[in-house]
């Protein structure tokens, strides 16, 4: 398959990888259609993170489910799913307290897992035209019957809207409160939306 590959700073490539497989019974296989470009894939393309050249890019992705493992019970063929930029268990204490940027099994020995991100365990990334989800019932969230159609707003849900949002949590902002949001990035006009 074709991927985006980073192969140093300022050097990445789409380039033929090996196609993701099945490895545990509880993944599933998504073939990309959508998948975004996230100012933090600059820190990685830049040369300011310790990430391992040969790394597949991308944690802002959402497809269509090619293939599950057996242990899949939720998450069926065929299924539109947009993914999390982190990769959770949905079962460890972090992720049972609702922690899951934090999960302790997805990357063993660390506190968080996600998707072709420097240290942050052995996941390619999305910018590609396959991808391996890990703990699929989990982290796959199934679209509705529009969500072809719909895939660029869709889309957003896998990392820009919910940072812009989570701000909004931290900064506990109350209906009726006038606020600043400094930064005018996807980012900063979702947490202003």
């Amino acid at each position: 398959m074709k991927a985006l590959v980073y192969n140093g700073p300022r050097d990445v490539r789409v380039a033929d990888v090996p196609d993701p497989k099945i490895e545990k019974p509880t993944d599933a296989i998504v073939r990309i259609t959508a998948t975004n470009i996230c100012g933090s894939d600059l820190h990685m393309y830049e040369g300011r993170t310790e990430v391992e050249a040969g790394t597949v890019l991308g944690h802002e992705n959402m497809g269509e489910v090619v293939a599950v493992g057996a242990a899949v019970q939720r998450v069926k063929k065929g299924d539109m799913v947009c993914l999390p930029f982190n990769v959770s268990c949905g079962f460890c204490e972090n992720c049972d307290s609702g922690f899951t940027g934090f999960c302790l099994t997805a990357n063993p020995g660390n506190a968080g897992a996600a998707y072709g991100y420097a240290a942050m365990g052995p996941y390619r990334g999305g910018q590609a035209e396959l991808l391996r989800v890990p703990f699929a019932d989990f982290n796959c969230l199934v679209l509705p019957e529009d969500a072809e159609e719909k895939q660029e707003d869709y889309v957003m849900l896998s990392d820009i809207f919910p940072t812009g949002y989570h701000a909004t949590e931290l900064a506990n902002v109350q209906p009726g409160e006038t606020v600043v949001v400094f930064g005018a990035g996807p980012v900063g006009l979702l947490a202003a939306y």
